[in-house]
């Protein structure tokens, strides 16, 4: 406790401060505290050698924007101006005039960028112009759990390198916890502009030595498990319940798994290997026994080609180019001992969280969390061989416990109660849209809702018939139009239900409406997105050009979501 005349000395600081002054004092004390930062959170600089910087930053769940508005604040104590901008609202004819940019920005799915970053992304990998002028550095978030960590903040600085920037600053990569490297970065970016000449030579980011706290993890009690394909489908969609004390999440959110490989792999393995199951491997600094290690944290299945080579190299095999189980690698290239598999093993992947979007609703399914996982199929070398975390939960039984996270995500989230949405969701895809409207049914929410569904066959492959005809009778569904592909001598899709219904598509978007579409992103989404940019251009009578700005000016608003 502070003594009488200091804590009068304190609290007078506090008062008089502005919002910006209260920002630096708290991170600078929380520095010290914690020992976590230098004693200075931001060099002094009497006389900055820059006057003004712009921040970028493109973001998924909200993480980046909230850091490029910190680090504006902390600027602006030193003297100088920072402008802050979204990768999604940047004026990218700007890129060639700017002086010093800063690059802040997340990586998700297989390593790529945010939706609200792709067209900065696509704008600097797709166009042959010079940034001979730019001072730049880049801060990358990411998650290590995932193999392609910081992929698109690492693919940003090369890229930025490439067009001819100069690094004012090297490339930060930050783990889920990211403020300590991050405000560490920043601090030499700070000083990078402080000096009188600029660019100044690459320097080492500070390390700091950061606590991993990660994901709030749940661990839940599956209630329900259902095939919702019937018999004589091509396919095997499980619909999935599971409860769990004190689960919150929001519709449009994701829920996250971390399979387990499968035990008969994972012995027959340890069997060809002749290693001892028992005996304690270091693997991401702990200390874990073979079985587990092979059972429950590294990724067995389908290795990629950097992963054979790397197999190739160890065991001195010459192994082309290719992805290929390590089960099996081992029985075509076996290796030498369990020594040599041991080393091996130490350099492979953690298996990669899956996320599935969850489709079930706070206020209609309190304490439990739903989704939707269909059994995936892929052929390798002829050889039929399914996904490893879809078949996993397809062998969930009733009554086991599970663990899993929530991942936000704050770009996917339903519009005011009284307003209108369009929902396009085929296979899977339905269940966000489950979710939505389950919500809008508990609440009784107004808006108009509109739901375009696709599968291969209506009698086999209706997922969530019962609820979407309960939903259209009592009015929560103001409409809903289905396609079934493989119901006649042609394909139907989704996008063939919009055109039928053209006119009325764009009278709801014109009105307000906000358009949603979920589902695979290869070629489902990219069709349907061309299919409304041709209602918008056809129905609005607007050139090519006028249309694509139009769907820009809905996505800025927050009504075109994918």
């Amino acid at each position: 406790m502070l003594a009488d005349n200091k804590l009068k000395l304190f609290l007078d600081l506090l008062s008089s401060a502005n919002k910006d002054e209260l920002i630096w004092m708290n991170g600078y004390l929380n520095g010290v505290v914690h020992q976590q930062l230098p004693v200075a959170v931001t060099p002094v600089i009497a006389d900055p050698a820059v006057s003004k910087i712009t921040i970028v930053y493109g973001t998924e769940t909200g993480n980046s924007k909230r850091l490029a508005g910190e680090f504006a604040a902390k600027a602006k104590q030193q003297r100088i101006h920072a402008k802050v901008v979204g990768m999604d609202q940047y004026r990218l004819t700007d890129l060639a005039k700017e002086e010093y940019l800063l690059a802040i920005v997340s990586t998700h799915g297989e390593g790529e960028p945010p939706i609200a970053a792709k067209k900065f992304y696509d704008h600097i990998h797709q166009n042959g112009f010079r940034l001979e002028k730019l001072k730049y550095s880049v801060l990358a978030l990411g998650d290590t759990s995932y193999p392609l960590f910081c992929k698109t903040g690492e693919e940003v600085d090369e890229q930025f390198n490439k067009l001819g920037g100069n690094r004012i600053a090297p490339l930060q990569k930050c783990d889920v916890e990211y403020d300590e490297e991050a405000n560490s970065w920043f601090s030499n970016v700070l000083k990078s502009l402080s000096a009188p000449a600029a660019p100044v030579p690459v320097v080492t980011p500070v390390t700091v030595t950061a606590k991993k706290t990660g994901k709030q993890i749940y661990t839940g009690t599956v209630l329900t498990k259902v095939n919702l394909n019937d018999r004589g489908s091509n396919k095997e969609t499980w619909h999935i319940e599971i409860a769990a004390e004190g689960v919150q999440y929001q519709c449009g959110d994701s829920l996250g798994v971390v399979p387990e490989n499968p035990t008969r792999v994972v012995e027959e393995i340890i069997t060809l290997t002749k290693v001892d199951p028992a005996k304690k491997i270091v693997f991401k600094n702990e200390e874990v026994s073979m079985y587990d290690l092979l059972k429950y944290r590294i990724n067995i299945i389908y290795l990629t080609e950097r992963l054979v080579k790397q197999y190739a190299d160890i065991t001195g095999e010459d192994i082309p180019a290719t992805k290929m189980d390590l089960l099996d690698l081992l029985k075509i290239y076996p290796v030498k001992d369990a020594a040599q598999f041991e080393t091996i093993v130490g350099k492979m992947n953690a298996i990669s969280p899956r996320l599935y979007t969850i489709a079930s609703a706070p206020a209609a399914h309190d304490g439990e969390v739903h989704i939707l996982a269909v059994k995936d199929a892929y052929t390798i070398n002829d050889e039929k061989k399914f996904g490893l975390c879809s078949s996993f939960l397809g062998e969930l039984q009733l009554n086991a416990q599970q663990k899993f996270f929530i991942q936000a995500n704050k770009r996917f989230r339903m519009p005011a109660d009284e307003k209108d949405m369009i929902m396009v969701g085929p296979g899977t895809g339905i269940a966000a849209f489950r979710s939505f409207l389950s919500e809008r049914d508990a609440t009784g929410a107004t808006g108009k809702n509109w739901l375009f569904f696709g599968d291969q066959h209506f009698a086999s492959d209706f997922l969530y018939q019962t609820e979407i005809q309960n939903w259209l009778e009592t009015g929560v569904l103001t409409k809903v139009n289905v396609a079934f592909s493989r119901d006649q001598h042609f394909k139907l899709y989704v996008q063939h239900k919009m055109l039928q219904h053209a006119a009325e598509v764009y009278e709801w978007i014109n009105s307000g409406a906000s358009f949603f579409i979920c589902g695979t992103k290869d070629p489902m989404s990219i069709d349907v997105e061309n299919t409304l940019l041709e209602i918008i251009q056809q129905q609005g009578n607007k050139t090519k050009e006028e249309a694509t700005h139009y769907l820009e000016l809905m996505e800025e608003e927050g009504r075109y979501e994918k």
